[in-house]
């Protein structure tokens, strides 16, 4: 019998074949590894071991959907200043230095200064434990990696430079879970570092929260801002033909329940709006959209705006992350834990359950598909509550297990930071008013998880990603130079 989890992976692997992923530009992580020279001609035999060591690091790092730039094995000052150029001009979102025996940490202060790159500290020896009865000093040289990390700790200190580290041993699990962990940050930052947000529309008229500079992006994370007019999109709406709508139609189809109250007309506007998001994405290279119009009397910006649920959710299952309401936010939270892996759908609190200790949370908009529990369903709406307008909606309940929040915050001094919460969703009774929606429990009263929550700066929307990832989003925010708060 298929498990919760079997069904999950299936629907996933539809979606995957029905929306193939957009491509981007891969993640790029800078190796070096190194020791003390002057060990060379006093042990011939511990340089070829250290770079057999280095080769299974390097193999291990390409294994995690990363491009690797090996920068080899360095063994003075010099050859350190080297490696630092070639990583340099390599554009790195993550450095991983490898201390394979000691080394003194003028070899590889220039690696972290030059790069201007996040550096991560290696140090993992040959096996669990020396054989103290056969080895000589050249053997042990082999495991005195961990030697040269305080100096490198305190040397990254004085210079101003945050130091992180994983110490272990070549083939320990543990160590390279630990490791990995970073990789999957350097994901994210190398999203946002690389990141066209489009910014469609104009902010829900009050909504203080949601009003992000854009210049905020670009200065803490790289990312451009494209400013975007609706008459973009209408400009390519009425360009999608009969023909690419009934296709677009069978292809929802496929993947969406329709609901008895969908109306034909509707979900023929909805499909065209959608084919032009495509195109619009594409012509603006887009990595996430966050939109709002507020309209009157049924006008054509009016009728695009509330068209936009099916092909913003067909987007967000591709990977360009959509969010309404104008969350730009919101939009690069939802980037930042699809990077990691996670999916992430737009989310605010609908309620809380005291009888049942948990945090209803959801959105109506657009939803990301991998998140759901079972086949997504569009649903017609007459009205969308506190907007404009009319069309098709798409619902479903998150599936049952464990999610992380991440949304972020911002600061008196403007200074963004991730705001991370890990959960259960639990199963229980869900609204049917076409928004995505689920039943999360905290561990804690569901009341004091809002005061603690609205408490960090996170604003009222954030990402829901599938599975707990708080580790991660928090050595993202560690790569990215930003605050981490966890609740």
């Amino acid at each position: 019998m298929a498990t919760t989890a079997d069904r999950a992976a299936g629907r996933t692997a539809a979606l995957h074949d029905l929306l193939p992923p957009v491509t981007r530009r891969r993640t790029r992580i800078g190796l070096v590894a190194g020791g003390l020279g002057t060990y060379w001609p006093q042990f011939p035999g511990l340089l070829p071991r250290l770079e057999e060591s280095a080769a299974h690091v390097a193999a291990r790092l390409r294994e995690m959907d990363a491009e690797v730039t090996d920068a080899g094995f360095v063994s003075d000052a010099r050859e350190g200043a080297r490696a630092a150029e070639e990583l340099r001009r390599a554009d790195c979102d993550l450095i991983v230095l490898f201390l394979t025996t000691y080394l003194t940490s003028s070899m590889v202060l220039p690696i972290a200064q030059r790069s201007h790159t996040p550096v991560l500290v290696i140090d993992l020896q040959p096996s669990e434990k020396m054989d103290h009865a056969s080895f000589d000093t050249g053997a042990w040289l082999a495991y005195c990696g961990q030697c040269p990390v305080p100096e490198v700790g305190n040397v990254f200190r004085r210079a101003g430079i945050p130091f992180r580290s994983v110490s272990g041993w070549l083939r320990q699990e543990s160590a390279w879970r630990r490791i990995e962990q970073w990789i999957r940050a350097a994901h994210i930052r190398a999203a946002l570092r690389h990141a066209r947000h489009g910014l469609m529309g104009h902010v829900y008229p009050g909504m203080l929260d949601v009003q992000t500079d854009p210049t905020l992006l670009a200065t803490t994370f790289g990312s451009h801002v494209e400013v975007l007019e609706f008459d973009d999109l209408r400009h390519r709406v009425e360009r999608v033909t009969e023909a690419e709508t009934r296709e677009r139609m069978a292809l929802a189809r496929q993947i969406f329940t329709l609901d008895e109250s969908v109306v034909e007309e509707d979900f023929a506007w909805g499909a065209t709006v959608s084919v032009a998001l495509d195109r619009l994405v594409a012509d603006f290279g887009l990595d996430s959209l966050a939109y709002y119009h507020r309209g009157l009397d049924g006008e054509l910006h009016e009728r695009l705006g509330a068209g936009m649920i099916l092909g913003a959710s067909l987007l967000t299952a591709r990977g360009v992350p959509a969010a309404g309401e104008y969350e730009l936010r919101t939009s690069v939270a939802q980037l930042a834990t699809q990077s990691a892996g996670a999916a992430g759908s737009f989310t605010e609190i609908q309620a809380l359950n005291f009888e049942d200790g948990v945090v209803e949370m959801g959105h109506d908009g657009p939803a990301h598909l991998a998140v759901g529990a079972r086949d997504p369903l569009l649903r017609g709406l007459g009205v969308y509550h506190g907007k404009r307008g009319w069309g098709v909606s798409v619902e479903f309940d998150v599936r049952q297990g464990p999610v992380t929040l991440l949304g972020l915050g911002q600061d008196a001094d403007g200074g963004l930071s991730f705001v991370t919460s890990e959960g259960t969703v639990v199963p229980g009774p869900l609204l049917e008013i076409g928004n995505t929606t689920s039943r999360v429990d905290f561990g804690r009263d569901p009341g004091e998880w809002v005061d603690a929550w609205s408490a960090t700066g996170v604003g009222h929307h954030w990402s829901l990603a599938v599975g707990h990832h708080g580790a991660d989003f928090r050595a993202a925010a560690s790569l990215l130079g930003i605050e981490h708060r966890q609740v």
